[in-house]
């Protein structure tokens, strides 16, 4: 299936693929013109093959910069990306973070970066990037995309079940659950949750909960509500603590982040109701 969003031509798969807890979506572009999107935080690992003619290089607040084959991690620091959109084509994958785990096997170190998924695949990134370049459809593109992911998964990798849980409920409380809770419902002490959860998902707890709240308000304030009904619904003390955690998160306001386009893409390609429907949790 195929949707316009101004400049952008999204493509996804035209069935959920066969790997819980993993979106795909194509992008293309036949403007030319300088584009600098600034990318907003979301609980996902993402994946980015660009298979356009010029490069599009995506840079975190440190200063890294990657291009060609690039991993975001959870919460990239304000992470922006640049480059000349002349007829460029991009596949974006989004992983959560425990088939990450699986499929990339480093996600500690991933953590609110940017890096080289040459450094996680080795050769094997670029080998992946060149049949997508060669495929002759999107099908085909997301078919090559799902065989690399369901081939580097190593089933030694397996995020521990109470980490799992713990996600999972995260997201399903859309981060409204604290801590404590989590410690009491797994049996472990906190310090282990905090360890084995920072080790195999790339943040803390704390983080994660407080990331994934932020993306549910993101949304809603994309979606034209008001900050200060965002900030109640949210789980949020009042509106203050809803602008800290953006400007944390995003550095930009609240009415910054409800105009910006790269919500507005992912609205369509990835809107928040979605994620149970399609296995997100992983």
């Amino acid at each position: 299936m195929g949707s316009t969003i101004p400049r952008w031509t999204i493509t996804l798969p035209s069935r959920p693929g066969g790997l819980p807890g993993v979106t795909m979506a194509g992008f293309s572009d036949q403007a030319n013109e300088l584009a600098d999107i600034a990318l907003v935080p979301h609980p996902a690992v993402t994946l980015l093959f660009d298979l356009g003619d010029e490069p599009f290089v995506v840079e975190d607040g440190r200063g890294a910069r990657q291009r060609e084959r690039v991993v975001a991690g959870l919460a990239p620091d304000r992470a922006r990306g640049r480059g000349l959109a002349r007829s460029s084509e991009c596949l974006q994958v989004r992983l959560s973070p425990i088939v990450a785990h699986a499929v990339l096997g480093a996600s500690s170190e991933l953590g609110g970066t940017v890096a080289a998924l040459d450094d996680l695949w080795g050769r094997e990134a670029l080998l992946v990037q060149e049949r997508l370049r060669e495929a002759r459809s999107w099908r085909e593109r997301f078919a090559i995309a799902e065989t690399a992911l369901v081939r580097r998964a190593d089933p030694r990798r397996v995020v521990d079940p109470e980490v799992a849980f713990s996600w999972r409920r995260m997201v399903a409380g859309r981060g409204r659950v604290r801590v404590e809770r989590l410690v009491a419902e797994t049996g472990w002490s906190r310090k282990r949750l905090w360890s084995r959860f920072r080790a195999q998902i790339g943040l803390t707890p704390k983080r994660v909960a407080q990331l994934i709240r932020f993306d549910h308000a993101a949304h809603r304030l994309a979606a034209g509500q008001r900050a200060a009904a965002v900030a109640a619904e949210s789980g949020y003390a009042d509106q203050s603590h809803l602008n800290r955690d953006v400007m944390a998160f995003a550095g930009m306001t609240p009415t910054a982040v409800a105009r910006s386009p790269f919500l507005a893409i992912d609205d369509v390609t990835w809107p928040p109701s979605a994620w149970l429907e399609k296995g997100w949790t992983g």
